[in-house]
């Protein structure tokens, strides 16, 4: 017995230190392989194929890629047939000798290419060229001379009379005739702005910087109408930065903007007026003054004096457009959105001839398509409803058709997967990309084609050229090909779908599996999540295939999943993270349970999360608001409470005024809560979500004397870049790889 218990032991001490170096730089090295820097167009090839259209609408170029080859081909809309766009041996032979340095045939790098009478335009090395497709004689082009840049503080009317533009706040206009200017208004100052715009980003240096000038004005058609706004920053609050990583400096630099959040009055303003140009003076009317979160947009119409104004009031419950005629001073509602639950997937446009309006709505429960007739001043659904329309890609006004993008309208298809239709005025819907896949399409400048990119996370892209006005395909371009990586193990991430919290809804995820795979072995998981309510996550095209690999790599299964909240779906399904934001996770716990059930090699007990931005507050969630389900969490520039962020985005979701909500949300005041490994992270200089509600949730861990870590990256912004970016994605590689794989981590990678 005793020789039996040593042997255990010396067996379980083996199987640690066996554990403890599974990790190696071979698995770091396959995890930066799978990078999109390495993947793209090195290993995988022709994901998704983007085409250029030539100036002359007479066809487009585009690049197929492969192993050993880097080809330009081109379709012309007369033979509709793909070709090389020219020789590519003697194209690299003329270009060697005009660069004077060796150019591989296959693997041109070209820019600015333009066909026209057998005359090849293009731009490579920061020279411009003629080639001559016939003898292949290339003439360099001589540089153009710097032209005159356009003046953005000015603006030339259409009818080319007069010029607008600002002096000392006021809003000025001058006869291009006889060169005499005419003051338009007398109250502006700084502060109080004529003719300006607020910039989401306007950077102020030191205690008093100046905010960065704009100027906008909108002209109307017959350049009788001048439409702009004051911009009013009198009583608005800033917000504070520090930026420590100027190499020149050695105290930080001070920078402020304006920005308000959830519940402030103390906004930035923005004041619709309107001038006539005859009489040089102001016109009143009743639109409001909104903040900078809801401001008012202005369409003229055809008739002189009159326009659509829109505008959704604080809120979000609220949303007008209307019609003003500024020679009567009669306002007309045309159409008024209610919602209270607040409207964030409203969108119209005004068709050409201004007789209709087609606007996007969910007042059905389902974002459709409708109509309204200006002249009757009566509305109609176009499409059949039960189904989400993305976007609108164009209004044919002669034929009276609309173009648009919509997900979940057939039968058995997945929800998140779009496909393009057109409907007319009258109502009749067409389904022109009928394959059962995700379909991304670019339409050429005269809108007689498109071309279509369509494939799913488990079926590789195929790229074909498409007639618009019914789809058919005319002839296929390029196919992805993942061979190379597929010969190495590689799979395609695999979808799942499951039943929400609600007991009805189906929901959706996939998740992403090392390249060494071994099904015998129990793998941690990792939520890669971001339940922000305007977007989703499930990965719905193949050009997604690297999303989540690299992770995977180091020894991980990585899902996403969109559980009910996100948008693309019902109202409904949206509807569940109204006030509510707390609760996103709830359905990424039911489903990771789910696939714990049902695949044996995954760990449910060794589960992690990671997420930037609202994915941060929701990393920050997890690890706060499901302790013993979350182990591990790095959360990148999160907004950790919705009480500091930018008004918008929680006014918009969690409400307005601000209550009780807010408190329950944060992840500041549950700071107690957390048992886990947990990661901050946040750039110095983030000024879209201010790094201030990350140190205020470090501060409430600390005090309540909670473990946890911490990474400030002084020189960065929301996004991060460069070395930043690199040494980020390190750490939070590591982060898992000791925590949640339980293994000693290599800091000693190359990550390039």
């Amino acid at each position: 017995m005793k020789h039996f218990l040593r042997a255990l032991v010396l067996f379980l001490i083996s199987s640690v230190t066996i554990t403890a170096q599974e990790i190696t730089k071979e698995d770091y090295k396959r995890a930066v392989n799978f990078g999109y820097s390495k993947l793209i167009n090195k290993q995988v090839f022709n994901l998704q194929t983007n085409v250029n259209w030539f100036k002359d609408g007479s066809g487009f170029w585009f690049i197929d890629y492969s192993k050993n080859n880097k080809t330009y081909n081109t379709v012309s809309f007369k033979n509709k047939k793909v070709v090389e766009l020219f020789n590519h041996q003697k194209f690299a032979k003329s270009l060697s000798e005009a660069l004077n340095k060796e150019v591989k045939a296959t693997n041109l790098s070209l820019s600015n290419i333009e066909k026209l009478d057998g005359i090849l335009t293009f731009s490579v090395d920061n020279k411009t060229f003629n080639l001559n497709l016939k003898d292949y004689q290339l003439k360099e082009k001589p540089t153009k001379t710097a032209q005159e840049k356009p003046n953005n503080f000015e603006s030339r009317s259409p009818d080319k009379k007069w010029i607008a533009f600002v002096k000392e706040y006021n809003l000025f206009i001058k006869s291009t005739e006889t060169n005499q200017e005419f003051q338009l208004s007398k109250n502006g100052k700084k502060g109080y702005e004529y003719a300006s715009w607020y910039g989401w980003s306007d950077m102020m240096e030191g205690e008093n910087g100046e905010r960065p000038k704009h100027f906008s004005v909108k002209w109307s058609k017959d350049s009788k109408w001048i439409a702009t706004n004051i911009v009013d920053t009198r009583n608005a609050k800033k917000m504070y930065l520090l930026n420590w990583a100027i190499d020149s400096l050695y105290k930080p630099k001070l920078l402020s903007y304006y920005r308000g959040s959830p519940g402030d009055t103390t906004m930035v303003k923005s004041i619709p007026v309107f001038f006539n140009i005859d009489t040089k003076n102001e016109v009143k009317t009743n639109l409001p003054t909104q903040t900078h979160i809801n401001t008012v947009s202005v369409n003229w119409t055809n008739k002189s004096g009159e326009f659509i104004a829109n505008y959704k009031e604080r809120g979000f419950f609220n949303e007008y457009v209307k019609l003003i005629d500024l020679n009567t001073n009669s306002e007309e509602v045309l159409i008024h959105e209610k919602d209270s639950i607040g409207i964030d997937a409203f969108e119209f446009r005004l068709t050409e001839n201004k007789e209709n309006i087609i606007y996007l709505s969910e007042k059905s429960g389902w974002k459709q398509l409708y109509l309204f007739d200006v002249k009757t001043k009566k509305s109609k659904l176009l499409t059949s409803d039960g189904y989400y329309i993305n976007n609108i890609e164009f209004i044919d006004d002669k034929k009276e058709v609309v173009y648009f993008l919509a997900s979940g309208k057939e039968e058995g298809n997945n929800p998140y997967h779009q496909q393009l239709y057109k409907v007319t005025f009258k109502g009749k819907e067409t389904l022109l990309t009928p394959e059962n896949t995700h379909h991304i399409v670019h339409f050429s400048k005269d809108k007689k084609y498109f071309v279509d990119n369509f494939s799913t996370i488990e079926k590789p892209t195929k790229t074909v050229l498409r007639e618009t006005i019914s789809g058919k395909i005319i002839t296929e371009l390029t196919n992805a090909d993942v061979s190379e990586i597929t010969e190495i193990g590689w799979t395609a991430p695999k979808p799942f779908s499951l039943i929400a919290k609600d007991n009805k809804t189906t929901i959706y995820g996939a998740f992403w599996r090392p390249s060494n795979f071994d099904a015998s072995k129990k793998y941690p998981i990792i939520d890669a999540t971001y339940t922000g309510p305007h977007t989703q996550r499930f990965p719905k095209s193949f050009n997604l295939i690297y999303t989540e690999q690299s992770l995977a790599e180091l020894g991980f299964i990585v899902v996403r999943i969109d559980g009910l909240g996100t948008a693309g779906r019902s109202k409904e399904f949206k509807a569940h993270s109204y006030l509510n934001m707390q609760n996103n996770l709830e359905d990424h716990v039911l489903a990771i349970k789910y696939l714990a059930e049902k695949y044996a090699f995954i760990d449910v007990n060794k589960v992690g999360i990671y997420g930037h931005s609202a994915g941060g507050y929701d990393t920050g969630r997890a690890m706060v608001g499901f302790p013993d389900f979350y182990k591990v969490g790095v959360a990148s520039s999160g907004d950790h409470d919705f009480r500091m962020e930018k008004a918008w985005w929680p006014e918009m979701y969690m409400g307005w005024p601000v209550d009780e909500r807010y408190h329950k949300a944060s992840n500041i005041t549950n700071a107690k809560n957390l048992k886990g490994k947990l990661l901050l992270v946040h750039g110095g200089i983030d000024e879209n979500v201010n790094p201030s509600a990350t140190f205020k949730f470090a501060e409430a861990l600390i005090k309540a004397d909670k473990e946890f870590d911490l990474l400030i990256i002084p020189s960065q912004k929301h996004g991060y870049s460069g070395d930043s970016y690199k040494y980020f994605t390190k750490k939070r590689w590591n982060y898992f790889v000791e925590h949640l794989l339980e293994t000693k981590p290599i800091w000693n990678f190359n990550l390039e």
